[in-house]
């Protein structure tokens, strides 16, 4: 096969890396991709760094098994603390979301101060403020966890309890001075209005989906893999666990039907 047209490997802990696969498709329609959700061992956050290196090797080295041209980590947790490890093991291009998301924000920013939120591991990793700061040591980062946002988009909720709960976490932030916000959680996006509401439109949603979407186009055309073909691309689904619940929040965070799922297993060592 014409290396161009081999697959992109996408892997998540779960379902929120399912944004990401949303924007991957939506600005790179021509390409085949296989998606991986480690559902027998969601979430990644409360594990140790090392437990979660681990997951990270053992599903990359799944996915570049099936010959893909490039591995894209839309997991925060992962992207935090195994991207170093799984690019000096592998020899494809390897894209995070942290990165995506800290050099957008960067040069989104009018007055140097930017917001970020995310899990309560993804901040408690710093990760957003160290690629935020290698770009530019001046600026300014305020975090902070918002761990109720998780559960609430999975489960479909809207309206009274959401705008609560983001009100309660998003004050401090807005209060710092703040002029752009980066949604430092694959879940996120699909609260994008609500949090828009509440911090107001003069602050700057970075979607870190999106931008890591378009740093995936960046690579490809930079490196002459994007695909050429006419036909239908493919899209491949893979679970660690039942696929029952993954189809029904997944098609939500997809804004599709999922297709051409199935369940694996992961037992490869570092």
């Amino acid at each position: 096969m014409d290396k161009k047209e081999r697959s992109i490997g996408i892997f998540d802990s779960g379902i929120g890396g399912l944004t990401v696969l949303h924007e991957i498709h939506k600005r790179l329609p021509k390409e085949h991709t296989i998606y991986l959700g480690d559902t027998a061992r969601v979430p990644y956050g409360i594990r140790s760094p090392e437990t979660v290196i681990r997951y990270a090797f053992e599903s990359a080295q799944f996915l570049t098994a099936k010959n893909i041209k490039v591995l894209v980590i839309a997991c925060n947790s992962a992207s935090a603390v195994s991207i170093d490890t799984l690019r000096k093991s592998f020899s494809l291009p390897i894209i995070g979301v942290i990165e995506p998301g800290a050099k957008a924000a960067v040069v989104a920013t009018r007055n140097r101060k930017i917001g970020v939120i995310g899990t309560e591991a993804t901040i408690r990793s710093q990760a957003y403020d160290i690629a935020i700061r290698r770009e530019d040591r001046s600026m300014e980062v305020f975090s902070h966890a918002c761990p109720l946002f998780v559960p609430l988009v999975e489960e479909g909720w809207s309206g009274t309890i959401v705008e609560l709960a983001g009100e309660a976490y998003l004050k401090d932030i807005s209060d710092k001075g703040i002029d752009t916000l980066v949604l430092g959680c694959t879940h996120y996006p699909l609260l994008k209005h609500v949090i828009s509401r509440i911090v107001g439109q003069n602050i700057t949603l970075i979607d870190s989906a999106v931008e890591t979407a378009k740093q995936l186009r960046a690579v490809l055309h930079e490196l002459s893999l994007a695909a050429t073909n006419e036909d239908k691309s493919i899209q491949e689904f893979f679970v660690t666990d039942s696929p029952a619940r993954f189809l029904e929040v997944g098609e939500r965070f997809l804004g599709s039907k999922i297709h051409n799922i199935k369940k694996t297993a992961l037992a490869m060592e570092v």
